[in-house]
């Protein structure tokens, strides 16, 4: 019984684990810039929807006309879970932090009684 509790346990976190372990997801910045990659799809920092080059750890686009430094070429590179390397053009390169949950995204408050 204990193993298959524990066998259980695993299993439920795999998907998780699979998840962190990707580029995908909602990047931030301290300035408030916000970025959000889905597979080969990114909202830029400018919040224009656009593609890219998607690949697990990796991802680069072209900044879309309107946005600001439009024509500018942006790499990225996942450095762990929490941290996504940004280089636009020849700038230097940044650091984004993964963003954490929206207050959206929080569980409501409910009174008890």
């Amino acid at each position: 019984m204990r193993v298959a509790v524990l066998a259980a346990c695993l299993l439920a976190t795999l998907p998780g684990l699979a998840r962190a372990d990707a580029i995908d997801g909602a990047w931030c910045r301290a300035d408030g810039r916000r970025m959000l990659i889905s597979g080969p799809n990114i909202t830029t920092p400018a919040g224009t929807a656009t593609t890219g080059d998607y690949a697990r750890h990796s991802f680069s686009y072209t900044v879309p006309p309107g946005d600001p430094g439009a024509g500018t070429q942006v790499q990225m590179l996942l450095r762990g879970e929490y941290h996504v390397q940004v280089q636009e053009g020849s700038a230097p390169p940044v650091v984004w932090d993964r963003c954490g949950p929206s207050i959206s995204a929080l569980p409501r408050w409910r009174p008890v009684g």
